[in-house]
């Protein structure tokens, strides 16, 4: 299950989750948050669910599947966090990925402090893995993440606040690798790859932690888990369609990729 906001140019949100669920051999199922106004070039705007329609979206669905994983996005409101917070917890379920989505990539606002601040307090507890990427990490902790120490404080951080393990991703910095740290209770793990030079890269966390959230749901460790996911979102990049004037969505189906 996903639960995040809606893209209407397919390359973020439940749109680009269902995709990347899909190709790991997993159903998916979706709850929608909000629904934004934006295409490959910016987001000119947003209208968040109410949180009746959330829980009842939960409801419905939770009533029907029995659900092996979730993997959470854009919460947008203090209301949808505890919505959200409530049903996973009646529930139990096991597998919680929460990708905390904060900004857009053209800057646009998707979630306030209140609802991060929810968030942090509420979800993170439940988490058995929490994906920001440096910038995410930044806001949530007020810790700079400039430097390798800044990040390995903001994700001990992320980890007091009581969620199992820690993931900042490096995508989005500036140097010719791509970082990721892992921080759980066996420690502290960095995967490296190569920084792919393309502009069609929306989406890339979205796609990242529902990759990880599907293998965790078919049984794989997390350790196993992050650099088959991390393989899966480079290989997107690659073969991503030119599609848009802007940040175009990554394919999500790259040819002759393994699980």
């Amino acid at each position: 299950m996903t639960i995040a906001g809606f893209d209407p140019s397919g390359g973020a949100g439940v749109l680009a989750d269902i995709k990347t669920i899909s190709a790991f051999g997993c159903y998916g199922v979706a709850v929608i948050t909000s629904i934004t106004f934006q295409n490959t070039e910016q987001v000119v705007g947003v209208q968040h669910q109410s949180a009746e329609a959330v829980r009842r979206q939960l409801a419905a669905l939770f009533d029907d599947f029995e659900t092996a994983a979730v993997k959470t996005g854009m919460l947008p409101s203090v209301e949808i966090v505890q919505e959200v917070t409530d049903a996973i917890k009646a529930q139990a379920i096991r597998t919680v990925v929460v990708d905390p989505v904060l900004r857009s990539s053209s800057g646009h606002k998707l979630a306030d402090e209140l609802a991060i601040g929810a968030t942090v307090k509420h979800l993170f507890p439940l988490a058995s893995l929490v994906t920001p990427n440096a910038a995410e990490a930044n806001r949530i902790t007020k810790i700079e993440t400039l430097d390798k120490y800044g990040i390995e404080r903001a994700a001990q951080a992320i980890l007091n606040s009581g969620a199992k393990a820690v993931l900042i991703t490096g995508g989005d910095a500036g140097s010719d690798q791509s970082s990721d740290l892992l921080v759980d209770s066996e420690g502290a793990a960095v995967y490296e790859g190569e920084r792919i030079k393309s502009r069609h890269t929306h989406g890339t966390g979205c796609t990242f932690a529902s990759a990880i959230a599907c293998l965790l749901a078919r049984g794989r460790s997390l350790r196993e888990s992050v650099p088959i996911a991390k393989r899966y979102v480079a290989e997107a990049i690659r073969n991503a369609p030119a599609l848009g004037r802007g940040h175009g969505p990554l394919n999500h189906l790259p040819p002759g990729f393994e699980i």
